[in-house]
C-alpha cells in the first residue's frame, strides 16, 4: 500500500509539534487518527520512522529522510492555501522561532506581534549548534543565528554585526576598563553558555592560540540567566554585545583576543521563505 497524503502531513506535524497528542491538536483532528496515519505510513515504508520516548518522539535515520520531503510537502501546501486565499488572512497561524541569543529576535518579534497580534509566536534559545542543526533538519520556521554557516537551500537575510565583550558588574576591578584580556580572566570566575556553543568554540580557539587557560568556568544555559548571575555576583560573563535590554549596574568590556565584529542573519528555507507568515515577519526587521 502506497503512503498517502495525510500521512505524511501527520508525519510532518508530530515531528514539529513533538508528541502525537500535540499533533492532533494542531490538525484539529483525534489522537488515534494520528497514531493510524503514522502506523500506516511506517507500514508503507517498510521501517520505524520514529522513536517514542518519555520526552516526545525522536527521528530514526529513514524518518529523517522522510521528514525532510513530509515537511516540504505541508510548506507547500501552505503556500497554495495562502494563494487561493489571496494572502488576507493573517488571523490566525502559529511561528516557531529559535536562536542562539534573545537579541535581536525579540526586537523583531514584538514588531512582528505588532502588526500580527493574532499570530502565535514561540521562541526558544538554543545553543548555537543545536539551532544551526534545527534549521538544517527543518525543525524550526526562522532562525537567527551568528555566524550562520552559508546553504543553498537557506535564505540569509543580514540583522547585524557585534562582537563578543565581558560583561562586568559593578565594584568590579575591571568594571571601568577599556579593554581586558583572555590572561586577566584566567583567575576570574567565567560564566559561558553551554558547549555546543559559538561562545564556547571562539574561546577555546583563542586560549589554544595563546596558550591560555581559563580553569573557573561557570556554564550556564541562556543568557539571561548569565546576566542574572552577573548581578548576583557569581562572576563576569563572556557573550555578544547588546544581547540584553535591562540597564543595570553591568559594564559591556571589549575583549583584546576577540576583536572580530560577528554578523547574524534571519535563516529560513526557501520554501518557507515564500509563506507570508514567514515573509511578513522577515519584513518586521525593519
Amino acid at each position: 500500500m502506497r503512503p498517502n497524503h495525510h500521512q505524511f502531513v501527520a508525519f510532518a506535524y508530530v515531528v514539529r509539534e513533538g508528541s502525537f497528542s500535540a499533533a492532533a491538536l494542531r490538525m484539529g483532528v483525534t489522537q488515534s487518527t494520528i497514531t493510524q496515519h503514522i502506523g500506516n505510513l511506517e507500514k508503507a515504508v517498510g521501517t520505524p520512522l520514529l522513536r517514542r520516548g518519555r520526552d516526545g518522539v525522536e527521528l530514526t535515520p529513514t524518518g529523517q529522510e522522510f521528514y525532510d520531503l513530509a515537511d516540504r510537502m505541508v510548506a507547500l501546501e501552505a503556500e497554495v492555501s495562502e494563494r487561493l486565499e489571496g494572502f488576507n488572512s493573517m488571523k490566525n497561524g502559529r511561528l516557531n522561532v529559535i536562536g542562539n541569543a534573545p537579541q535581536p529576535a525579540l526586537r523583531i518579534i514584538a514588531r512582528f506581534r505588532q502588526r500580527f497580534p493574532d499570530i502565535q509566536v514561540n521562541f526558544s534559545l538554543y545553543d548555537w549548534s543545536t539551532a544551526t542543526n534545527m534549521l538544517r533538519d527543518r525543525l524550526a520556521d526562522v532562525g537567527l543565528i551568528t555566524d550562520a554557516p552559508k546553504s543553498d537551500m537557506w535564505e540569509r537575510v543580514f540583522i547585524e554585526s557585534v562582537d563578543y565583550v565581558l560583561y562586568c558588574p559593578a565594584g568590579h576591578p575591571y568594571y571601568n576598563r577599556d579593554r581586558v584580556s583572555l590572561r586577566d580572566l584566567s583567575s576570574e570566575t567565567l560564566i559561558v553558555p553551554e558547549e555546543g556553543s559559538l561562545t564556547r568554540k571562539l574561546l577555546k580557539e583563542a586560549c589554544e592560540k595563546r596558550n591560555i587557560k581559563l580553569d573557573r568556568i561557570v556554564t550556564m544555559t541562556t543568557f539571561p540567566l548569565m546576566y542574572e548571575a552577573v548581578l548576583q555576583g557569581i562572576g563576569v560573563a563572556v557573550f555578544l554585545r547588546n544581547s540584553s535590554l535591562i540597564e543595570k549596574s553591568v559594564a559591556e568590556i571589549p575583549i583584546h583576543e576577540l576583536p572580530r565584529k560577528h554578523d547574524t542573519h534571519l535563516i529560513a528555507t526557501k520554501d518557507r521563505a515564500r509563506l507570508k507568515l514567514v515573509s511578513e515577519f522577515i519584513n518586521s526587521i525593519g
